[in-house]
């Protein structure tokens, strides 16, 4: 008969390697709980009657995070790899489950299902929304959309930088080639780099409010939209989305701004700030997203003066929603699948691109395309050099074989994720158009889709639960560079 001591050993064992994860859970729970309590203090200030559900909402993550610090108090986080990879995703999926308490228990009242579509699609800041009759929502839920995908930009952003990297996925891996990444360069530690990060990220989030506020947007307004335009995440307080501001140029631009600073590498806004102020510039990624974001808005510009659309309003709209889609925040200030079959198609492209590495930003990547270019020149010169040695740099750096291996596995397994759910969702009874570019811009977390469902224009309310279950995981999937997940599907993980 085995004594208790031995029986409970092996549930002890297992409990000290999961309890480091949930002791940096408990941390980032708290984090939550924090910033669910402005909306509830601005609803109570209104008494509005969703500050209960604020309330009740905060109750239960502090309550989760009690139990989770209590039993862990004394462990010490020491995280292993296959640690980080747990905890990378069980972060996101336990944030997004809490996040969407106040919409069950508020007045949108949405069931289970979409109220975490609308939280997980606001922590990784994709924007595709279930929501109908945003304009009429309390000031606290508008507030908490706009919180939600500021909280995933930010993470996004430190997730990108300091996690991924180390666990030798994601962008941010390509520059670790120059000495110890940036810790030489930019600033000694790591935590140096996140609180930096944090102090810029704050600080344009504050431009791109008072720009707004002094635009003529009112304040809560400029304030949730200066979060998801930095955030590139493109919730916005009215079903018309930024189309509100269509008549307001000055809007428009300054959202292409803004949104474009989301999407290029905080670390350079740290370099620039340090006294290198040609590092935004001279960065080659930096570089080929701009070139791209040129030749697109000058061609689709020509394309929409051709139809009769005078140059200024055709060059603001095009703008303003290239930068959109490219930097993958999802603001629509028209339905550009309107503007022809070239324009649907040019978009539907434009889905899978993505801004920097290190940015708030989704989809591919600009560096995995400008890496994939470089690779397929070395071997077009192989052909007809077979006993050629080609060396290749990127952003002044020997291209590895690592990164290089690391892209090709990126893109196979993007491209398979999204043939995947499109199949799933065709399954389900959606057209080719919705499964399709549904899928897409899932994985990219880009926000809408094409056609008439959840195009520009539409939503995802009308899908069926199955098929929003399937674009959450499409979503995460996407904003955690999709190896982060997989990884966790396969058995040598496991026997870890």
């Amino acid at each position: 008969m085995l004594s208790a001591g031995r029986f409970y050993q092996p549930i002890t064992r297992q409990w000290g390697k999961w309890a480091p994860i949930f002791k940096v859970m408990a941390v980032l729970w708290m984090v939550l709980a924090l910033f669910m309590a402005l909306p509830w203090i601005l609803l109570l200030i209104e008494q509005d009657s969703d500050a209960l559900a604020f309330g009740v909402s905060i109750l239960i993550v502090l309550a989760a995070v009690a139990l989770s610090w209590g039993a862990t108090w004394r462990v010490s986080i020491e995280l292993k790899p296959w640690q980080m990879f747990m905890l990378t995703t069980t972060s996101w999926v336990t944030i997004s489950g809490f996040a969407s308490l106040p919409l069950v228990l508020g007045a949108p009242q949405l069931s289970f299902t979409n109220a975490v579509f609308e939280s997980v699609s606001a922590i990784t800041t994709t924007g595709s929304t279930v929501l109908v009759g945003i304009d009429f929502l309390s000031d606290g839920l508008k507030l908490w959309r706009g919180i939600m995908q500021w909280l995933g930009g930010i993470g996004i952003i430190v997730m990108g930088i300091a996690i991924l990297p180390f666990l030798k996925v994601g962008g941010m891996r390509l520059f670790h080639t120059e000495s110890s990444d940036w810790s030489d360069k930019v600033m000694p530690r790591t935590g140096g780099i996140a609180k930096a990060t944090l102090s810029i990220y704050c600080g344009l989030t504050f431009l791109a409010m008072l720009s707004y506020w002094l635009g003529g947007m009112t304040l809560l307004d400029a304030i949730v939209h200066a979060m998801t335009s930095l955030a590139t995440g493109g919730f916005a307080n009215t079903d018309a989305s930024f189309g509100m501001y269509a008549e307001q140029p000055a809007l428009m631009w300054m959202g292409s701004f803004f949104m474009l600073c989301g999407a290029l590498p905080f670390v350079l806004y740290i370099r620039f700030l340090r006294g290198s102020p040609g590092s935004l510039v001279k960065d080659q990624q930096v570089q080929g997203l701009l070139l791209l974001l040129l030749v697109v808005i000058l061609a689709l510009t020509g394309w929409r003066m051709w139809y009769g659309t005078p140059p200024f309003e055709a060059l603001t709209h095009v703008a303003f929603n290239v930068i959109s889609v490219v930097t993958t925040t999802g603001y629509a200030s028209d339905d550009y699948t309107l503007w022809g079959p070239l324009a649907g198609v040019a978009f539907f492209y434009l889905t899978f691109v993505g801004g920097c590495s290190g940015s708030t930003s989704g989809g591919m990547k600009i560096f995995r395309f400008q890496v994939a270019a470089i690779m397929l020149r070395n071997q077009l010169r192989f052909l007809v050099h077979s006993n050629g040695v080609f060396s290749s740099r990127y952003n002044g750096h020997p291209l590895t074989d690592e990164v290089s291996r690391g892209v090709v596995a990126f893109s196979f397994f993007f491209f398979l994720t999204v043939a995947g759910l499109a199949l799933g969702l065709a399954v389900m009874g959606l057209d080719i158009t919705t499964a399709l570019s549904g899928a897409a811009t899932a994985v990219a977390n880009v926000g809408p889709g094409l056609g008439n469902i959840i195009g520009p224009s539409g939503n995802f309310a009308t899908l069926p639960d199955a098929a929003k279950w399937l674009l959450c995981l499409g979503m995460l999937m996407g904003r955690l560079e999709i190896l982060t997940v997989l990884v966790l599907l396969t058995p040598m993980f496991w026997r870890q």
